[in-house]
């Protein structure tokens, strides 16, 4: 471990085995559905056991072996392609860089968590204060960020620590008949490997166990957020195989309880969406949950503050729901102020103070003014987002700067602009004001599916505006389509319809504005007779190397239909990473699942 070279920048490595990643599991009643589900490929996993290991909140890493020395390192990256870092990997001390004892695969990989001690991180942050640099939120990213110094001398200096969890073996052959006896050989060759793992007879048991290892947390010198629950059999395991060749059947996260943070409630504000939609939010005494400060908060709608009974100045729980989004659970009613009052929707729009309605059966109140100025600005928004019309250097705080000077009122007012307009404004120089413009100009050119999805048309996203835009070919067909007919459109049904008909009879006026400035009205003529015609795709997840939009103008280019929901229809739905409802839904119905690799390959093999 002498001193390494600096190098420029990482270089990219691509993993002999992908890393996959795990789906999770919040409770018992999930953990039982994963085991169905197994059932149905193989009745064995109800009775050949579970070996449980603790997650460890850090940075994924794989490892190369030839010869039982350690050869390369990288991150996870996309699950198939990382960043090598061997030379970093090389500075923590707990990894060797040879093996001892003997019989491992002449060439394998090995997969580990990188993680901070609790000490470890306390240490750093102390030494950054000193130094005055700005401290680390919590250690998951500060192990991340360690990985990827260009200096090997700086990650040596932090103190990281890995365990090691999983063998990949490419060449020679790997004794261990269960991921139990796989942990143990790693043991065996030098590798840390957490010491809580255990095996179990079945769910029932493994569930007592979870609950144990949580008890245990405040215990541990390292972050953990839940306990990995893999099918032992390393034979089942391969019978199980992936999904999508992105996660293991075989293997779940099994999610301790989330984190809960008692804070104020400051105050509730209302938010007014692009459709007119009224949003409250709770606005918090900042609060720390998982490493994340915390200052705002969902609240979603009024029945729902009625219903947990939360007021302005309450002390309330808060969490982050699928450790991402903030929401308050509710009040903690022993320690409530006196004279709090409830809190009440307001009758009048925060905006525009338009009078308030709230449709029959509807739990959403909307604002009715299409020209208030809170709708306005989300929907101009939306409109030059990246689905929509695409106009580059259009961001929130722009659109409130050309709001309050008055140069629009709508999204046809866009293309009215000028550069002097712009120059006067704060922050706009003469290349940027130049630069928006052409954007802006540029946009006239999108095709009808991306202005429809641009207008913001109630239940219509970018899917359904494809489907709209490829059906009628014109705007003014779509115009002048009656809703009955509008139902007709694969995907779309008499609910869309009627929204779609409802704001374009509206907006009538808004949309012979934006022809008027040029503004492209036709969808181009997708190619006929293509090898995927007859074939329709639902898209989910995030592709790696396209975007949704990508990957559906490639499908429809090779004659496919792309829907925004899957049906008895469907004929593949295509699963990038975070996959929605949608791949359940496959799943239930039996459509052809594929990944972004598979897709790319059918694209080429049709082109």
């Amino acid at each position: 471990r002498n001193q390494m070279p600096v190098f420029p920048e990482f270089r990219k490595h691509r993993h002999l085995v992908p890393m996959l990643s795990l789906d999770n599991a919040f409770d018992e009643q999930e953990l039982r559905k994963w085991e169905d589900r197994n059932a149905r490929i193989s009745e064995e996993v109800r009775c050949a056991g579970y070996c449980l290991e603790v997650k460890i909140d850090g940075a994924a890493v794989n490892l190369t072996y030839e010869n039982g020395v350690f050869v390369t390192g990288a991150t996870r990256g996309n699950g198939r392609v990382g960043e090598e870092i061997t030379n970093n990997l090389r500075t923590i001390k707990a990894l060797p860089l040879k093996l001892t004892g003997s019989h491992w695969p002449r060439l394998m990989e090995v997969r580990g968590e990188v993680y901070f001690s609790k000490k470890a991180f306390s240490a750093l942050n102390r030494r950054r204060e000193v130094e005055g640099k700005p401290t680390f939120a919590n250690p998951r990213n500060a192990a991340a960020g360690s990985l990827r110094q260009l200096d090997p001398a700086e990650t040596a200096s932090r103190g990281l620590g890995i365990f090691c969890f999983q063998v990949a073996p490419i060449e020679g052959p790997f004794a261990p008949t269960t991921q139990h006896e796989a942990l143990e050989q790693l043991t065996a060759w030098g590798f840390p490997v957490e010491p809580n793992h255990r095996t179990v007879a079945d769910l029932e048991e493994a569930e007592h166990q979870v609950e144990l290892l949580e008890s245990k947390l405040p215990e541990l010198d390292y972050d953990a957020d839940g306990v990995v629950v893999k099918v032992n059999p390393l034979s089942l395991q391969e019978e199980l195989g992936t999904v999508g060749g992105r996660e293991p059947r075989w293997a779940i996260a099994r999610k301790f309880a989330p984190e809960v943070a008692v804070t104020r409630l400051i105050r509730i504000v209302v938010n007014v969406g692009r459709t007119g939609a009224l949003t409250p939010a709770a606005i918090l005494e900042p609060v720390e949950i998982g490493g994340v400060t915390v200052s705002n908060a969902t609240l979603h709608n009024a029945d729902l503050i009625e219903a947990k009974d939360i007021r302005e100045g309450d002390r309330v729980e808060v969490t982050r729901a699928g450790e991402v989004i903030p929401q308050v659970l509710g009040p903690v009613r022993s320690k409530r102020p006196p004279g709090l009052k409830p809190w009440r929707m307001p009758s009048a729009c925060p905006v525009c103070g338009a009078g308030v309605l709230r449709p029959p059966g509807e739990v959403a109140s909307y604002c009715p003014n299409t020209r208030c100025p809170g709708r306005i600005h989300e929907s101009v928004f939306h409109f030059a987002s990246r689905e929509a019309m695409d106009i580059r250097g259009l961001g929130y705080e722009r659109i409130r700067q050309l709001l309050d000077a008055h140069l629009i009122k709508d999204v046809a007012d866009l293309y009215e602009l000028e550069v002097e307009d712009l120059v006067r404004l704060e922050g706009f120089a003469q290349k940027s004001a130049e630069q928006l413009v052409q954007a802006i100009k540029q946009s006239r050119s999108r095709p009808l599916s991306a202005l429809i999805h641009g207008l913001g048309i109630p239940h219509v996203g970018a899917q359904v505006a494809r489907l709209l835009a490829v059906r009628y070919h014109t705007m003014d067909e779509l115009m002048t389509a009656e809703v009955e007919e509008i139902a007709r459109t694969e995907g779309v049904g008499e609910t869309i319809a009627g929204a779609v008909k409802a704001y374009l009879d509206a907006n009538s006026e808004l949309v012979h504005r934006l022809a008027a400035h040029g503004v492209n009205m036709i969808e181009p003529v997708t190619q006929t007779g293509g090898s995927l015609e007859g074939q329709t795709f639902v898209l989910t997840g995030t592709l790696e190397t396209m975007s949704r939009k990508g990957a559906a103008d490639a499908i429809e280019a090779a004659g496919g239909k792309v829907s925004s929901s899957v049906s008895s229809r469907t004929t593949v739905v295509v699963a990038g990473s975070d996959p929605g409802s949608k791949l359940e839904k496959a799943k239930k119905l039996g459509v052809t699942v594929i990944n972004e690799e598979e897709l790319l390959r059918l694209l080429k093999r049709k082109a």
